[in-house]
């Protein structure tokens, strides 16, 4: 990393800091990290700044530490991927999806994936870094401002682990929140996670009103193993003792992710698995017709085999929905456009 630091690493409070430091006048801190937190980091567009302010910024941070290289729009329902470079030339993918409820973003954490999942295009890609919490929070900003909307909803999801980047995951969601700044309500906000325990489990400890996911794929330990090797460290039973943990203390419902692949995990006896381990928990399963890649060891699930499996899964007592396919025809799926441009490096 370079040794400046991106200007949306910065807290209202270290700006403040720095225009002290600079013998600037305070009202330049609230003008500052006004513009930053809308998402303007290129100093040009700071007019109500002096230009000599604006040139100490840029002498002082990385001020484009982000930068929109391509640009994907569906044609199907107007999903849109932006890759980003960073300043280290790192690739990471955001993608923006429409609701009722209004625009919804899903951001990378990591730029590359360590959890080696075998049925992730990110785990193909290769691991560069973690994000810093700026990188994070700039992922949204920008993509407010290429739709020119806000965006209402946040979901860390896309790219990488977010708990093995915890403690930058903890600054972006503060930064969020900050009433000066973002103002975003922890309530839009969904961390997924593959399964690292002592990070739900301190998470947990946290009472946030986060809401959480977890990617859960198989109901038994012999088939996690196989589809997560990484995650798959923690044993099942130990994993939903700590997510009914999290309902406990925090109130919120849980959401299970279930990708369906083809006679591997969409099986009746693997729905009446899901009814054993998850009974009585207050969740949500988000079932999602897996996405395929080149080089993919897995098939998705036909349209029937995922109807049967959601049907059995009903009919056992559980909440089950099939996840909305979005942005299919511009991969928006994480991971797809990054390892591609990796392969070709």
């Amino acid at each position: 990393m370079p040794d400046k630091r991106f200007i949306l690493d910065l807290s209202a409070d270290e700006i403040k800091e720095w225009c002290k430091e600079n013998a600037l006048p305070s009202f330049r801190a609230g003008q500052i990290y006004k513009w930053v937190s809308s998402g303007v980091i290129k100093t040009e567009e700071m007019t109500n700044i002096p230009k000599d302010i604006r040139a100490r910024l840029e002498s002082s941070f990385i001020m484009e530490g982000m930068v929109i290289v391509n640009e994907f729009v569906s044609k199907i329902d107007g999903t849109v991927k932006l890759v980003f470079s960073l300043a280290d030339g790192n690739i990471i993918e955001t993608v923006i999806m429409r609701y009722k409820t209004g625009l919804s973003v899903c951001i990378s954490s990591q730029a590359g994936c360590k959890m080696g999942c075998t049925f992730c295009a990110s785990a193909k890609a290769g691991f560069g870094r973690s994000l810093t919490a700026g990188e994070m929070k700039g992922q949204v900003l920008l993509a407010g401002r290429f739709m020119g909307e806000k965006i209402r909803n946040v979901v860390v999801m896309g790219i990488g682990e977010p708990f093995d980047n915890y403690d930058n995951l903890l600054s972006f969601i503060s930064y969020m929140n900050d009433p000066e700044g973002v103002n975003m309500g922890s309530r839009h906000i969904t961390v997924s996670t593959c399964g690292l325990i002592p990070k739900i489990e301190a998470f947990t400890a946290l009472k946030l009103q986060v809401n959480l996911a977890i990617s859960l794929h198989a109901p038994n330990d012999e088939l996690r193993r196989e589809l997560m090797p990484v995650p798959a460290h923690y044993p099942l039973r130990d994993l939903i003792d700590a997510c009914r943990k999290y309902v406990a203390v925090t109130g919120r419902r849980i959401t299970f992710e279930y990708s369906l692949f083809d006679n591997v995990n969409d099986t009746i006896s693997c729905a009446r698995q899901l009814k054993e381990l998850l009974g009585g928990l207050n969740c949500h399963i988000n079932l999602i017709a897996a996405n395929e890649f080149p080089g993919s060891p897995y098939k998705r699930s036909s349209s029937k085999r995922i109807d049967v499996f959601r049907k059995e899964l009903e009919r056992l007592g559980l909440n089950a929905t099939l996840r909305r396919e979005m942005g299919t025809d511009i991969m928006a799926a994480c991971g797809q456009l990054r390892r591609g441009m990796e392969e070709k490096k």
